[in-house]
């Protein structure tokens, strides 16, 4: 049921993803969920916004924090597509993020397990809870498409 219920919203993740690659950006959602219901949804902004903090969990920790009133995410689970990187797994532990789930692995910039495992060091004053490889394939996949594309398109 659990499993199912990670599934679900990694779904929903995916389909931010989706919206991104639409606009063309790398393609990564991201939603959060308090009280089994979505409070945030977000997509990597990075080339829209011109910032490149606009990665998908941190927009989705802004908006979850206004949604709340509060910068304590503390009930809340993220979830999405991609491994956070060193800065999106840092606001994880800032917000106070108890449990992240993700899709697929980052080997380029990972922190969570690949790179770095910044949510499970005891030296830091939170950690939080992780469940990867939800819907690996095809948030992995997306990935691969796009890049592929990509190159493709430099090419010509």
């Amino acid at each position: 049921m659990i499993q199912a219920m990670h599934e679900t919203y990694m779904q929903m993740a995916y389909q931010e993803a989706l919206a991104a690659w639409e606009e063309d950006e790398v393609p990564v959602g991201a939603v959060i969920v308090y009280d089994n219901q979505v409070i945030a949804a977000a997509h990597n902004q990075r080339e829209t916004l011109r910032d490149p903090t606009a990665h998908a969990e941190m927009i989705a920790i802004t908006q979850a924090a206004e949604s709340l009133g509060s910068w304590r995410l503390d009930r809340c689970t993220l979830y999405v597509t991609l491994e956070p990187c060193p800065m999106c797994a840092g606001a994880i532990l800032q917000a106070r993020l108890p449990q992240l789930v993700y899709g697929a692995p980052d080997p380029k910039a990972g922190a969570v397990h690949t790179l770095y495992e910044l949510l499970a060091d005891r030296r830091l004053n939170h950690r939080s809870q992780v469940v990867s490889g939800v819907l690996l394939e095809p948030c992995g996949e997306i990935l691969t498409r796009f890049f592929a594309e990509k190159r493709r398109q430099g090419k010509k």
